[in-house]
């Protein structure tokens, strides 16, 4: 379903690595913690299209890690007509909504408690 290369915009990649510094929170674990809180929060992809411009394109299974099977079947319960292309904009744009509730926390201790 999504791609086996994924990647993000260039602004959501900086907000992640901004994380990382101040959370020590990789970027691919905070990328799928905004995924789910962009879920959560009840946001849905209208079908715009993003421009997915990020340095930091990895596997799938790199970002989606053990979450990659829940994360393909949410998107695909959301979103059931979408293409593989298609599916990569929905997800990148789920983590680019969420990872504004979490983006600013110092410290992991800050983070967790949001959550």
């Amino acid at each position: 379903m999504l791609p086996n290369r994924i990647n993000l915009t260039h602004i959501t990649e900086e907000q992640l690595k901004k994380l990382k510094s101040s959370t020590g929170v990789a970027p691919n674990v905070s990328a799928r913690i905004a995924f789910f809180r962009s879920i959560e929060s009840d946001y849905r992809y209208a079908g715009q299209e993003i421009k997915l411009n990020g340095s930091m394109a990895m596997d799938k299974f790199t970002w989606l890690g053990e979450t990659s099977d829940i994360t393909e079947l949410v998107l695909k319960m959301y979103y059931p007509n979408l293409d593989s292309k298609q599916y990569q904009q929905a997800w990148a744009a789920h983590v680019e909504d969420g990872i504004a509730a979490i983006r600013n926390h110092k410290t992991t201790l800050d983070l967790s408690k949001s959550l």
